[in-house]
């Protein structure tokens, strides 16, 4: 048992060796402040539906209060000045945006015009 567990952990360390690294999957950034009149619309309206969306299996969200230190990951990423924006970030970087809440029609036509990106990523593209 113990040799096997010792040659997968080889083939990982040779397959990541040669540039064969796995890809992060996708997160959908909210970044947020109290008192935000939109951000307490999208808790509102979409929030409890997110977790259940095709999206959500594309990328999770994460949720980042700018009242507090940023996490270190997501330091490269400005969010700008306006809450809430969203960013969906892949491996680090900043893959698109949105500045607002257009409300629940117009948000998920947007995440689905940036989320392609996030598969092609993954994907090698």
């Amino acid at each position: 048992m113990r040799s096997t567990t010792t040659i997968l952990a080889f083939a990982g360390l040779l397959a990541m060796s040669a540039g064969e690294r796995p890809a992060r999957a996708a997160e959908l950034v909210m970044f947020e402040r109290t008192g935000c009149a939109w951000c307490a619309r999208f808790d509102a309206e979409i929030a409890p539906i997110y977790p259940r969306t095709d999206e959500s299996r594309t990328a999770p969200l994460r949720r980042v209060d700018l009242d507090r230190l940023r996490p270190a990951d997501l330091a490269a990423i400005d969010p700008g000045p306006f809450t809430p924006t969203f960013v969906v970030v892949q491996d680090g970087r900043e893959i698109g945006r949105i500045r607002g809440y257009p409300g629940e029609s117009f948000f998920f036509g947007l995440l689905d015009r940036i989320l392609p990106a996030a598969a092609d990523r993954a994907k090698g593209s």
